[in-house]
């Protein structure tokens, strides 16, 4: 282990054996932090806080903080956080609420760059990108290889789907489904997130099927229970990321962006 000894470090703090703590670090109690995690300086942690493998936290980032959230009254509430992501320069993540699930829970490998935030009770899956000062308020859940753009800020409760993509400076106030693209303030749909697909392994015959699957809920000018309709009748219905498409929509609660 080595922390520098301009560090503060609570003496109950959990700590693997190879972790990282650079300079001017605060890490209070009931923080848990597992091997091969770096703090490179500046950094604050708060608990309770379970921090995964292999993480990077770049300087000034404020992680475990209690939520702003009025109703917050310093309940015990948790961040759970998985392997190898990357938190640049002032990335802030606070807590859960007891009005929700009690935990922020983010996922493994995913970027946050500078200035991004994940507010209390969100769910943030796997290999994710929050670019520049995008930000999500709380009990908002994002999915796996979603891309957030600059500035882009999402309501609270809004769901963003598998692959789906957020341009920069868009205002999300409803829910993006899997592999769609939005783009504006307020927010639009403009299309499907096909590069995201390509660069994730989707291929092109299944990339055909979604395209498909996105004019007859996008294009055709059915409303939305005939359209799904229509698409769960279809002979590619079944494929897997066609599922996943009409799961997303089907489990939104705010209403899709469409």
């Amino acid at each position: 282990m080595s922390i520098h000894e301009s560090s503060i470090i609570h003496p109950s703090a959990e700590i693997d054996e190879d972790v990282y703590i650079g300079p001017f670090c605060i890490v209070e109690k009931n923080v848990r932090i597992k091997s091969g995690t770096k703090l490179l300086s500046h950094v604050v942690l708060k608990g309770p806080t379970t921090i995964g493998k292999n993480n990077t936290f770049f300087q000034f980032c404020t992680i475990g903080e209690d939520t702003p959230d009025k109703k917050f009254k310093g309940e015990k509430t948790t961040l759970e956080i998985g392997d190898e992501n990357i938190f640049r320069e002032g990335v802030t993540v606070h807590r859960g609420t007891i009005q929700d699930k009690g935990t922020t829970v983010i996922g493994g490998k995913n970027l946050f760059m500078a200035y991004a935030h994940v507010a209390h009770d969100c769910i943030v899956g796997d290999d994710n990108v929050f670019a520049n000062n995008s930000g999500i308020a709380g009990h908002v859940i994002i999915g796996n290889k979603v891309t957030i753009g600059a500035l882009t800020t999402i309501h609270q409760f809004c769901q963003m789907g598998d692959y789906s993509f957020a341009g920069m400076n868009a205002s999300i106030t409803m829910d993006v489904p899997a592999y769609i693209k939005v783009a504006s303030n307020p927010a639009r749909v403009v299309g499907l997130n096909a590069v995201g697909m390509e660069r994730g392994g989707i291929d092109q015959d299944t990339i055909t099927y979604l395209k498909k699957a996105y004019k007859i809920i996008y294009r055709k000018g059915f409303n939305l229970k005939d359209a799904l309709e229509k698409l769960e009748s279809s002979n590619f219905h079944a494929i897997k990321e066609v599922k996943t498409f009409i799961n997303s929509i089907k489990s939104s609660k705010r209403g899709i962006l469409r």
